[in-house]
């Protein structure tokens, strides 16, 4: 169970290279090939690291030293790719988005399901020492109940050719956002807004709401055209509140012990008199930095030796692409959405 696993990575552009990288430098994986249409691309990364480089997807996964591929290539090409990988028995690690409909990321998980192999969503963020401590945080009741989470992901950014800002950017807070809430992202309507001041016909400029079960609220904020970068989640708990600040080295992690606390009673006898606020510390949990990345590849062995789902499962990628879908639906409509095959969410 401690022999090393052997992984091709399919897709040698953006992405590929930093997912050959730390599958090459981690313990618990082989790396086997690189695999891409661009065989001259496909060549240059896998010399770096002593690899076959490799255009068949056909060959790759007829390769019994290939035990899992890691899929990073474009969105639409996710799923014929994952389809093929699962029946021919390898597990399965893609990048976001999971496919490019719910439909589709149904089938995926339903595929692994079926077949035994683990399909896992590459959430990198959710690797991160900060928000793996903030999970930790938040499951261990140090926050007390959620009652909303905000995220801002601003900067100046390249406009995408194929999708819009919420499409870019959204991905990683509500991956997040999945992963420190109990029993994951299960909005009971979303509201997105956007604006497209450029006129390059998508969105450049959103804003995205979500009901959560409880009466809690999610919101994100995502824009291409801010002169200033911000990454910044929130989550206001009714105990404490806690601020990841992704660019912040020295404290990217706050836990504020500061809040508004109301006595017990009916809504129209908590006047004023019945408020009061709570000013305690603030204090900064020790982080050991590790590439996030490095920690992903490790959760994906981890989740096949141990036949369990991984953290960021195929029905984490899931729940993210249903509230993406949600959110084009009502920036088209200008009404509110409800995220398509909703389900309760399980309890931590």
């Amino acid at each position: 169970m401690n022999e090393t696993l052997g992984v091709a990575v399919i897709g040698a552009g953006y992405w590929g290279p930093n997912l050959a990288r730390n599958f090459h430098y981690s313990p618990d994986w082989r790396l086997e090939a690189i695999c891409d249409l661009d065989l001259e691309r496909a060549t240059g990364l896998a010399a770096k690291f002593g690899v076959a480089a490799v255009r068949s997807l056909d060959e790759v996964l007829a390769d019994p030293r290939v035990d899992a591929v890691a899929i990073a290539t474009p969105a639409r090409t996710h799923y014929p790719i994952a389809m093929a990988a699962i029946a021919s028995g390898k597990h399965v690690v893609v990048e976001k988005p999971l496919a490019d409909s719910t439909q589709l990321a149904e089938e995926m998980a339903s595929a692994a399901q079926a077949t035994g192999v683990v399909l896992m969503i590459d959430h990198t963020y959710c690797y991160t020492p900060a928000v793996l401590k903030a999970r930790e945080l938040v499951e261990d009741g140090h926050l007390g109940d959620i009652l909303y989470i905000d995220s801002v992901r601003i900067n100046l950014g390249l406009v995408q050719p194929d999708v819009d800002v919420f499409w870019d950017l959204a991905p990683h807070d509500l991956s997040i956002m999945d992963f420190l809430l109990p029993g994951g992202l299960h909005p009971t309507s979303v509201t997105a807004v956007g604006a497209d001041p450029l006129g390059t016909g998508k969105a450049c400029v959103g804003y995205l709401s979500m009901d959560l079960p409880g009466g809690a609220i999610g919101h994100a904020h995502v824009n291409w055209l801010s002169p200033t970068k911000i990454r910044q989640v929130v989550v206001g708990g009714s105990r404490r509140t806690l601020v990841w600040d992704d660019l912040n080295p020295q404290q990217r992690l706050s836990v504020y012990d500061r809040g508004v606390d109301l006595t017990a009673g009916t809504l129209e006898a908590r006047t004023n008199a019945n408020i009061s606020y709570r000013l305690g510390d603030t204090w900064a949990p020790a982080l050991q930095e590790r590439e996030a990345l490095a920690a992903m590849v490790g959760e994906f062995a981890e989740a096949i030796r141990d036949g369990r789902p991984p953290r960021t499962d195929g029905t984490a990628g899931l729940r993210v692409l249903s509230v993406l879908e949600a959110a084009r639906v009502s920036l088209q409509s200008g009404r509110a959405s409800r995220p398509s095959g909703d389900r309760e969410p399980s309890r931590v």
